[in-house]
């Protein structure tokens, strides 16, 4: 273990604000600081997608025409340097226009080799930078293989690093054509993983990550039991009990000073605890927002979420606006779910919005006008959704699954256990027969909700300790 603090490489191929398309962006955009506030000296690595504004963001070329042999060739490269906004968290950026000059983070082809590619380039930069991390923290299966190309390197530069591996999402695996190995300089004879990964004709980034790395993670403790079973697996259930005594659950934090109806500039109006009399004037500006009849007597429960099969929008059926309730929903995703929830706007224009597009502004408002957040998701391995609508003093109702089983207790909300339209309707209603006739205890959920502390302090002391268990590890 090292006697200084902790060094830190974190490599993701999505960090806000530079570049989002799920909630893993959001997570490795904000755990960082927290990390650093406790000492540890954690640094970012990222692809320099088209996307991303130099300028804005004030990048700075810090290497030049750099050479990366890959599968047989050499690949020039850049690397540029910024700092996560309003921080002193450096992050780098590999600049690989072969790979990575498109504008979306994730192409119709080769994304396997693309992310491979990532994992060599960030790996090989670290002797340029003379940065040598005590971990290198990999993220989700687009590094799964960084724990790979440690085991196999020559250089001894990086003969002392260990690997953390945290899955965010088990489903997506990242399975490619065993041809892409080439581009990390492998073989399926490199390990003996590989070479039984390679059996069945493909080569999964996600079970090398879980095989490989020294110790793995998800996000959290529910999560982690479940991805142990063969309804959560997805297939894999088998590699992930084969590492169960180092597999650890953490569950993420939200940033607390962006979430914060007391200072949000995004809202109508600012509230807290003591002022929650307050919130209402954001819910009759939320009503006005998208075309509901402005009545604050009525209930209005909201949902922000990818339009996804996880996210349980199956549940959302015409019994539903039947109920003494209004409904906003809010996201973009899969064409036959959008559909399904414009008909039930036309046909509920009183009682039903639906939202159709990507609008922060208004998802502050839907978390700060909304009396119910609905999370009926069919798994969730973290969610952040529940954890930001407690913080506002909007109620959940949430599957419980996964991190909405570790977050949300009758302290705060509600929770079901059947994945039904049955549960989910007869769960809305005990909902709506306390909003109507407890008001005071309703009251007391959005306190308890309200105060219950989400920040990303607690969840960094625990990857701090993940850390540390990862150095002293024997093997």
């Amino acid at each position: 273990m090292p006697k200084n603090k902790l060094k830190v490489l974190m490599a993701s191929a999505e960090i806000t604000p530079f570049a989002k398309v799920g909630g893993l962006a959001d997570v490795v955009g904000s755990l960082p600081p927290a990390l650093k506030k406790l000492g540890c000296d954690v640094r970012l690595i990222m692809p320099l997608y088209g996307s991303i504004d130099r300028k804005k963001y004030r990048l700075k070329k810090i290497l030049t025409d750099q050479k990366i042999f890959s599968a047989g060739k050499i690949t020039i490269i850049n690397l540029w340097q910024s700092y996560l906004p309003n921080t002193k968290v450096p992050i780098y950026f590999i600049d690989a226009p072969e790979f990575f000059q498109a504008k979306a983070v994730y192409l119709d082809k080769n994304n396997a080799e693309r992310f491979l590619f990532f994992s060599l380039a960030s790996l090989r930069v670290l002797p340029l930078i003379k940065f040598l991390p005590d971990i290198v923290h990999c993220h989700d299966f687009h590094t799964g293989l960084i724990p790979d190309l440690l085991k196999t390197t020559e250089f001894t530069f990086f003969k002392d690093i260990k690997t953390l591996f945290t899955i965010h999402n088990l489903n997506y695996q990242g399975k490619s054509e065993i041809e892409v190995l080439k581009t990390g300089n492998l073989t399926p004879h490199s390990l003996a993983c590989l070479s039984q990964d390679a059996q069945d004709g493909d080569i999964n980034f996600i079970v090398q990550g879980i095989l490989n790395a020294d110790i793995i993670n998800t996000v959290s403790k529910t999560y982690t039991k479940e991805i142990a079973t063969s309804q959560y697996g997805a297939g894999l259930d088998k590699i992930v009990r084969s590492r169960k005594k180092d597999l650890y659950g953490i569950v993420n934090g939200i940033d607390t000073n962006f979430f914060n109806p007391a200072k949000d500039k995004l809202i109508k109006q600012k509230y807290s605890t003591k002022s929650l009399n307050k919130k209402i004037f954001n819910k009759l500006a939320l009503q006005k927002k998208v075309g509901l009849p402005q009545n604050k007597n009525i209930a209005l429960a909201g949902l922000i979420s990818r339009f996804v099969w996880q996210k349980g929008l199956d549940l959302f059926t015409e019994e539903l606006p039947k109920l003494d309730c209004q409904f906003v929903v809010l996201g973009t995703g899969q064409k036959h779910y959008e559909q399904n929830l414009k008909k039930l706007a036309k046909k509920f224009p009183y009682k039903f919005s639906a939202q159709i597009k990507f609008d922060e502004k208004l998802a502050h408002l839907i978390y700060a006008g909304a009396d119910i957040f609905l999370m009926p998701s069919r798994f969730e391995p973290c969610g952040l959704g529940q954890l930001i609508s407690m913080r506002y003093g909007t109620v959940p109702i949430v599957r419980r699954t996964g991190g909405l089983a570790d977050t949300v207790t009758i302290k705060q909300g509600f929770s079901f256990k059947e994945f039904s339209t049955t549960a989910f309707r007869r769960t809305i209603k005990k909902a709506l027969n306390m909003y109507y006739k407890e008001s005071y205890k309703w009251k007391q959920l959005q306190i308890n909700g309200m105060n219950k502390d989400f920040s990303w302090h607690k969840s960094a002391q625990e990857y701090i300790k993940l850390y540390r268990k990862v150095l002293v590890k024997k093997y």
